[in-house]
């Protein structure tokens, strides 16, 4: 289920917005993300713009995936026609995911060749594009037949390589709220594997989002574009014209036509970093041999990953594992035995014909643990990390003093330790009064994670704005100086250039790991 954006959640996408489109932009944005999916008329009205201005904007963070159209029919009274309306839905992960696009481009250039890379920051510049907006673009220097053919191959290796796929739907349609409370049906074995959306951006997403067929497919269409509008008027039924200029705005805002749209596919990139989280994790926890094992796994599996949330890896018999192992460097020293025992140590459920499966989730939320323990140790010291350690592996309530001999804390320093830990929402509170003869009051301490992640999560959020305004304010203050020519750039001018280079060096390292944190507590 996708839970709503936290409250710094909202003001880092707004400022990621802000930084790369614009102030206007970005206040559409806002708009969006605080009231959730509106009309053109209600944001026109909320944010008191002009409608060709919010028209404008919707045109950019649509054209840059950040929002999806969609249409609604709503019925209407005794005798009136349903009045269908087009809404305008922001999407706060992709906005998010315009932070790691660096990391994006990284996995692409490691695995094909430059062309490809090229293609594919292009991709990432303008959102979306046709194949022959592609081939426009690297037509410059080419003869036009050659940067044609190179184009489609270096889109083919893309595709091939699930970083490309199809753009959603541009407006797909919701079923009125009277078909959606009709009685649900009777749940069937089959109905439980794909279980029903349930927040309105899962039912829009999901009714976007083009066929798995269609998605990867590469159709190379040499008709021209006058071919292609007349064939898409054919599909157009005779009461789907607009009736208003109001309407025929959203129609333009919600649909690019019927040629084909290409974008990258950020689904991939997070199926590969969060196989590297689990990786890296394994590798510190346990040994290099359990970390091979389970990138052999999960470099077989990955294509068969339905989404990026999986629990459970799929079954792969030990003779796969070991084809899989045997190809990178650091496995060909493997033997059979060893990687069994690897196995077990990663503590995979073996099948009867020797196949095995392991819990992805178990190895996210030990790796979610760690990365708040670090944080308890590094806020609060030593103490209070094995008192925090100790609450979260228990997973039940326990009394002060139980906790003061367990953790091996001072029994006068314990209840500071947890009154602080207590007051900034790490800890959950229960007090009990036992009545006898002298009525006594204990207190009860929690590590409460339904409650805990978010919070952590929404810090993480407020980190990573607060590094984005400093890396911003730094480059500001130094402007003259960033854009002096190297020439000029000598002595004290030099010392301060370098200095600035090594402040935003650092900076946005420590975004960029930031950054994983927060893929751990929301994307994985």
């Amino acid at each position: 289920m996708v839970s709503p954006p936290s409250q710094y959640g909202i003001k880092y996408a707004v400022h990621i917005v802000s930084s790369h489109f614009g102030d206007l932009v970005a206040k559409v944005c806002e708009c969006l993300l605080r009231r959730g999916a509106l009309t053109h008329q209600n944001i026109v009205r909320f944010t008191e713009m002009s409608a060709s201005q919010v028209k404008n904007c919707l045109l950019v963070l649509i054209q840059q995936n950040c929002v999806q159209a969609f249409s609604v029919e709503h019925p209407g009274g005794v005798g009136d026609a349903s009045r269908r309306s087009t809404e305008y839905m922001a999407l706060f992960d992709n906005i998010i995911h315009r932070m790691r696009l660096p990391k994006f481009v990284a996995v692409v250039s490691q695995e094909l060749d430059k062309e490809c890379v090229e293609l594919f920051q292009g991709l990432l510049q303008h959102g979306r594009l046709t194949l022959e907006k592609m081939i426009d673009r690297a037509k410059s220097g080419r003869e036009d037949c050659t940067a044609q053919d190179a184009t489609r191959e270096t889109l083919f290796k893309l595709v091939n390589a699930r970083f490309v796929e199809h753009c959603p739907d541009p407006e797909p349609h919701l079923s009125p709220p009277s078909e959606e409370g009709a009685p649900a049906r009777k749940r069937t074995k089959s109905s439980k594997v794909a279980a029903e959306p349930e927040t309105l951006e899962e039912r829009v997403l999901a009714a976007a989002a083009p066929m798995e067929a269609k998605r990867f497919l590469i159709m190379f269409d040499t008709a021209t574009e006058e071919d292609g509008q007349k064939m898409g008027d054919s599909f157009l039924g005779v009461g789907e014209k607009r009736k208003s200029d109001a309407l025929e705005s959203d129609k333009e805002l919600g649909s690019e036509g019927d040629r084909v749209l290409w974008r990258v596919n950020v689904q991939e990139f997070m199926h590969r970093f969060r196989h590297k989280a689990c990786v890296e994790n394994v590798r510190e926890r346990l040994d290099g041999g359990a970390a091979v094992a389970l990138s052999a796994m999960l470099e077989t599996s990955r294509s068969m990953e339905k989404k990026v949330k999986t629990d459970i890896s799929v079954p792969l018999s030990i003779n796969t594992i070991y084809e899989e192992v045997m190809k990178g460097e650091a496995g060909r020293a493997m033997t059979l035995d060893h990687l069994r025992a690897s196995l077990v140590m990663l503590g995979c459920e073996r099948g009867a014909d020797e196949s095995y499966k392991i819990d992805l989730k178990n190895i996210i939320e030990q790796a979610q643990n760690e990365e708040v323990e670090s944080v308890v140790l590094k806020k609060y010291g030593q103490n209070a990390y094995r008192i925090f350690r100790l609450l979260s592996k228990a997973n039940r309530l326990l009394e002060t003093d139980k906790i003061s001999d367990t953790a091996f804390v001072d029994k006068k320093e314990t209840p500071k330790i947890l009154f602080r830990l207590w007051k900034d929402q790490f800890l959950h509170m229960e007090k009990v009064v036992v009545t006898g003869p002298r009525q006594t009051q204990f207190l009860l301490w929690k590590v409460n994670k339904s409650t805990l992640w978010p919070h952590v999560l929404d810090e993480m959020y407020h980190a990573a704005l607060n590094l984005n305004l400093r890396v911003a304010y730094e480059l500001e203050k130094e402007n003259e100086l960033l854009n002096l020519p190297i020439e000029k750039r000598s002595g004290p001018l030099e010392k301060r250039y370098n200095r600035i280079r090594t402040v935003r060096l650092l900076l946005e390292s420590s975004l960029m790991k930031l950054d994983d944190a927060i893929m751990l507590f929301h994307n994985f």
